[in-house]
């Protein structure tokens, strides 16, 4: 067993969250309260010295530009969502932060999940090369490979048709749609399986951590 006292306090701390999963007691309470109390004045001290005063008190106070008064207005503004009185306030930067940050990050936004999709899905249906590789080495992973793109442009296609809701799902039409509601189910799940195994991996980590770093056992 390891004798360096930051492992002992992560072991028990980590032991500390783990026992949630018999109940709610104090020491997971405690491990929680810690952690959120930890997290919260770190990112404060982030924020002053790496945003805060790089980005408005350098410039304001210390070089001398006063245009640098708006933000310093807006942000007072925001901050008075703490009190009931002027919280009313603190609309007008909320509504320039979100506006600006919309019109800011239009163009990448679709440029990224919009148009490069798009362009993705209709570069080829058919991948000669793959089709070529399956028929010269016939297997499971070699077919996958050439029908992968023909299933994207299909899922894509009945995906898209299930949101069309100005005609009404009947027929081939419905058929269609209900082939994409197969789709999104898939994609849905396999986002959900990924996140589960990432979860799982962290888990590992930590159990990696109380039998190697901590006990020593492996």
């Amino acid at each position: 067993m390891t004798t360096d006292i930051g492992t002992w306090i992560a072991a028990l701390l980590t032991l500390c969250i783990f026992s949630f999963l018999y109940r709610d007691n104090p020491f997971y309470k405690f491990a929680e309260h810690l952690f959120v109390g930890i997290s919260a004045a770190y990112w404060v001290c982030y924020y002053i010295y790496n945003i805060l005063i790089p980005n408005l008190y350098n410039p304001l106070f210390i070089q001398g530009q006063l245009l640098f008064i708006i933000p310093l207005i807006l942000g007072v503004m925001m901050l008075m969502r703490l009190f009931p009185q002027p919280a009313w306030m603190s609309r007008f930067p909320l509504a320039f932060i979100v506006g600006t940050y919309a019109g800011y990050n239009f163009i990448t936004y679709l440029q990224t999940y919009a148009i490069d999709q798009v362009r993705a899905t209709m570069v080829r249906v058919v991948d000669v090369s793959a089709w070529q590789e399956f028929f010269a080495h016939p297997g499971v992973v070699s077919f996958f490979n050439a029908i992968a793109i023909p299933v994207v442009v299909v899922g894509v296609i009945t995906g898209l048709i299930y949101f069309f809701f100005s005609r009404e799902h009947k027929g081939v039409f419905g058929g269609l749609a209900r082939t994409g509601v197969w789709f999104l189910m898939i994609a849905f799940g396999a986002s959900f399986g990924y996140t589960v195994m990432a979860r799982i991996s962290l888990l590992i980590g930590r159990l990696y951590f109380l039998l190697h770093d901590w006990l020593q056992l492996i």
